[in-house]
């Protein structure tokens, strides 16, 4: 029995081996080079803490007809204070187009600039643009200081 050995089978072996070594290595070069980058561009998500209740301000730091900004996590509020005296509180995030609005105490109303949306003092969309109303936050008074908390439900 004569067992000869084919070169040419010996040498297809040798480069299908190499070639998938290589292959290998190079998708594995790729990947280490892509993965830190995909994670650079696309970042965790951070849990935000989430807040219950919130200082804002002294009551006598607020005169009447006049509104006060203020932080909510990370987006902005607004405390108002009517001609009477009453205290409400909104986001300050315009419902349209995530603009910040502001009080205007010459027209009576809440204003965003950015497409000109009306809300009265209720946090109600009047005109313009806005869709919906402004989401309202609870105004508590305590021992003289203003609290805002998210409304439940």
């Amino acid at each position: 029995m004569d067992r000869s050995v084919n070169p040419d089978s010996d040498r297809n072996g040798r480069r299908k081996f190499l070639s998938l070594l290589l292959g290998g290595a190079l998708i594995g070069w790729l990947g280490s080079l892509l993965y830190p980058l995909a994670r650079y561009l696309i970042p965790p998500k951070i849990p935000e803490a989430k807040l219950t209740t919130l200082k804002v301000a002294r009551v006598d730091e607020v005169v009447p007809n006049t509104a006060l900004m203020f932080r909510y996590g990370r987006k902005p509020g607004i405390l108002i204070r009517t001609q009477e005296g009453k205290f409400s509180a909104f986001s300050a995030v315009c419902t349209h187009l995530d603009c910040t609005v502001q009080f205007r105490s010459d027209w009576g109303i809440i204003w965003c600039a950015c497409h000109n949306g009306r809300y009265d003092l209720t946090g109600r969309n009047i005109a313009g643009p806005p869709p919906r109303p402004l989401t309202p936050f609870d105004v508590n008074i305590k021992d003289g200081e203003v609290y805002v908390s998210e409304r439940e439900g």
